[in-house]
C-alpha cells in the first residue's frame, strides 16, 4: 500500500486527498497540507530515509511533519544533550470546532456539552466547551518538544475554567527537578490567549535517547 512520503500514513490510493508525480512516481498524501510539504521539497522526503524528524535549536525533536496537525512549538533548552532543570517547551494552538468533533468520534466522548448548541445553551457554561482531555492533550503535544523519546510516568491536573471553541492555548512544560533513571519532575500548563490558566499541573516524565 502507498506511504505518505511525509508524514508515513499508508494511503490507499482511492483513498488519498492529494496526489502529485515526482521522477516518474506518483505520490499520494493524507491531506493537501502534506502535499504542499512535499512540494516545497521533494528530494528531502524522496531521498531521505522515514521518519522526517524536526530540528531545532540544535536539538532533533520526535516530530513529525503531518499535514493536518497544526501549532507551532518553541524550545528554551541551554543544552540539548544534557536536559536539566530549568529548560522548558511550549506548545501553541487553536482548538477549533473541528478537533473538537474528530476527537468525539476517535474517543468515543459524545457528551452534548460539546457537541450541541441548543443543549450546551441550557448549561452553566451557556455554550459549547471544548473535551478537558481534548485540552489537556496539548501537554503531550509540548512534550514531543523536547530532545529525546518523552514517555508519561504520571500526570496530575487542576482544570481551572473551560475553553471556548477557538481559543487560542499555550501549553508549557518546564523541568524542575532532575530524578534518577533519565527521570524529570516538570510543572504543566495551559494558558489561554488572554493570559489565563486554564490548566495547571505537574508530570513526571522519562527521557530515553532517540532510536538510531
Amino acid at each position: 500500500m502507498p506511504v505518505d512520503p511525509v508524514c508515513g500514513m499508508e494511503i490507499p490510493p482511492e483513498s488519498a486527498e492529494a496526489t502529485t508525480e515526482y521522477e516518474g512516481e506518483s505520490f499520494h498524501f493524507c491531506s493537501n497540507d502534506c502535499q504542499a510539504l512535499f512540494d516545497s521539497a521533494p528530494e528531502k522526503y524522496v531521498e531521505t530515509p522515514h521518519p522526517h524528524l524536526v530540528e531545532a535549536s540544535g536539538a532533533i525533536l520526535p516530530r513529525l511533519p503531518y499535514g493536518r496537525a497544526k501549532g507551532e512549538f518553541d524550545i528554551e533548552i541551554e543544552d540539548p544533550t544534557s536536559l536539566q532543570e530549568g529548560d522548558s517547551v511550549r506548545f501553541s494552538k487553536e482548538i477549533t470546532d473541528d478537533d473538537v468533533r474528530k476527537f468525539a468520534e476517535a474517543t468515543s466522548d459524545t457528551n452534548a456539552l460539546h457537541l450541541n448548541d441548543a443543549f450546551a445553551e441550557k448549561t452553566r457554561f451557556g455554550h459549547r466547551i471544548v473535551h478537558g482531555t481534548l485540552v489537556s492533550g496539548l501537554i503531550s503535544a509540548a512534550l514531543a518538544c523536547f530532545p529525546g523519546l518523552t514517555i508519561y510516568i504520571s500526570q496530575n491536573l487542576e482544570f481551572r475554567r473551560p475553553v471556548d471553541i477557538g481559543e487560542s492555548l499555550t501549553a508549557q512544560c518546564k523541568i524542575v527537578d532532575e530524578l534518577e533513571g533519565d527521570r524529570y519532575r516538570l510543572t504543566t500548563r495551559i494558558e489561554n490567549d488572554a493570559g489565563e490558566i486554564v490548566l495547571d499541573g505537574t508530570a513526571t516524565v522519562l527521557i530515553d535517547p532517540l532510536p538510531e
